[in-house]
C-alpha cells in the first residue's frame, strides 16, 4: 500500500511542507511480527505513480512492487521544486558551470536530516530492520548523485546504493576527490548506470563516469557499472533499470 504525508526540512526550507511517500508491502498489516528492510529514494513525486510525477511519467515503482511482492519498505521524499533548490539540496559540493550557474551544495544538510531525523522516525513508526545491512539508497540524475554521496558519507548507515545517471559532470574533479578521500566497508554495493544516448549530454560526462568508477573499484566497492543501450535520461529509462538494480542490491 502507498501512503503520503507531509514533512518539513527546517534547515533547507523552513516550515514549508513537502510530500513524503512510503510503500508498505501488501502483507504488512497481516503479519504484525514481520520486519522489513528500507530503501530510501529521492525525487519522491516521480517514484510511484504517473499522476504524482513532475512530467507525467514515474518510475512505476508501485506497479513493480505489487507485481513482485518484495518484502521491502520504500520511503521517498519530494524534492524542493523552487528555482535551483533541487540542485542545491542534492549536490554534495558547491560548483559553478554554464548549465546551472552557481550552486551551493547542500546535500550534507539534506543527508544529515535524513539520517538524524527521517530514518529514526521511520524506524520508530514502522516495523523496519534498521541496521546497515538492510538500509539502502536509490536515485537518478541529481538524485543519483546524492545517493552516491549518501553511501559514501554515511557508509556506516547505508550498505548500498543505486545511482542511475548520477550527475557527476557538474563538478567532476570535486566529486572524484570526494570518493578518493572516503573509506568504504568491503561489503559496500553500488549500482551505477547511464543511458547510451545521454553520454554526450554534457562535456566531460564520459570521463567523469570512468574516473569515479575506477576509484570505486580501487576502493574495493562491489560495483556494477552499466551502460544501457539506446537509453535516454528520463523516468521511462530508469523504470527499465528497476529489476536490474534491485537484483544487484539483493532487494
Amino acid at each position: 500500500m502507498l501512503k503520503k504525508w507531509n514533512v518539513t526540512i527546517p534547515p533547507l526550507s523552513g516550515d514549508v511542507p513537502r510530500k513524503a511517500y512510503v510503500w508498505l508491502p501488501d502483507d504488512y498489516e497481516e503479519h504484525q511480527e514481520k520486519r522489513y528492510g528500507v530503501l530510501y529514494m529521492f525525487d519522491g513525486h516521480n517514484i510511484f505513480r504517473d499522476e504524482y510525477a513532475a512530467f507525467g511519467k514515474s518510475w512505476g515503482m508501485e506497479d513493480y512492487m505489487r507485481y513482485t511482492g518484495k518484502d521491502l519498505i520504500i520511503v521517498a521524499v519530494e524534492c524542493n521544486h523552487q528555482g535551483k533548490k533541487r540542485l542545491q539540496e542534492y549536490s554534495p559540493v558547491t560548483y559553478r558551470n554554464k548549465a546551472h550557474g552557481s550552486i551551493t551544495g547542500k546535500a550534507p544538510i539534506y543527508m544529515k536530516w535524513l539520517v538524524k531525523q527521517l530514518k529514526p522516525w521511520v524506524d520508530s513508526h514502522l516495523r523496519t530492520l534498521p541496521d546497515r545491512e538492510h538500509t539502502s539508497l536509490a536515485g537518478s540524475s541529481m538524485g543519483g548523485l546524492i545517493a552516491l554521496y549518501g553511501v559514501t558519507a554515511y557508509n556506516h548507515v547505508f550498505r548500498q546504493a543505486a545511482c542511475l545517471s548520477p550527475s557527476l559532470w557538474v563538478a567532476p574533479a570535486k566529486l572524484l576527490t570526494m570518493v578518493s578521500r572516503s573509506a568504504y566497508a568491503p561489503d559496500t554495493v553500488i549500482f551505477l548506470s547511464y543511458g547510451q544516448n545521454e553520454m554526450g549530454n554534457h562535456p566531460g560526462n564520459r570521463a567523469a563516469i570512468s574516473s569515479v568508477a575506477a576509484e570505486l573499484f580501487a576502493k574495493g566497492v562491489n560495483l556494477t557499472l552499466r551502460v544501457v543501450p539506446n537509453a535516454f535520461h528520463c523516468e521511462a529509462a530508469w523504470e527499465q533499470e528497476i529489476p536490474i538494480f534491485m537484483e544487484c542490491l539483493g532487494l
